[in-house]
């Protein structure tokens, strides 16, 4: 899988289990499609729910789509990449999800989502990861975010790593201004 230096790369997170009819699924399809419009290339984990609707929609707008998938894993990746990586261990896709792009969205999904959204904020706020969007899409993170703030050790700095964007429009527009638009 050859990339292009210039190429910016949008990784998309979310629910596995979010079906067809599911707003997220709607949502995630429009984010991917906007995005490939734009010229943006769209990077997912490669299987069902959000990841098959951002997958979807960048394809159907003639985008490229690259999954990183994982070799443990025994069911099919979605059928709307147009690349795919191969990993062995969750954190070597981890890696790959996160080092390749300018800018991440997350859709609601389960604690691997979770996972997900920790490493990228994680790394973000030591300085491991330049600067880039980490978007959350939709009414149900700020109570996530609320909830962590509450509970765990979270300050105002850190909340400052995070973007919040109540529809894919307006998820392209913080991706937009945070990264100068696609080439």
């Amino acid at each position: 899988m050859i990339t292009n230096s210039d190429e910016k790369i949008i990784t998309i997170f979310g629910g596995s289990k979010c079906p067809e009819t599911s707003p997220e699924y709607k949502e995630a399809r429009t984010l991917g499609s906007m995005l490939a419009e734009r010229g943006y290339t769209i990077c997912t984990g490669g299987y069902l729910g959000i990841m098959e609707a951002a997958s979807r929609g960048a394809r159907e707008s003639g985008g490229r789509v690259l999954g990183i998938v994982m070799n443990q894993f025994k069911s099919e990746p979605n059928r709307f990449l147009t690349d795919k990586v191969a990993t062995d261990h969750f954190y070597d896709r981890l890696q790959n999800l996160i080092t390749r792009s300018v800018g991440f969205v997350a859709f609601r999904g389960g604690m691997g989502t979770v996972t997900e959204i920790s490493l990228v904020w994680n790394k973000l706020m030591t300085g491991v990861l330049a600067p880039r969007p980490l978007i959350l899409v939709g009414e149900c993170w700020q109570g996530v975010v609320d909830a962590w703030k509450a509970n765990l050790v979270v300050s105002e700095k850190d909340l400052g790593y995070l973007d919040f964007a109540a529809d894919a429009g307006s998820a392209v527009k913080v991706i937009n201004e945070r990264t100068g638009g696609a080439q």
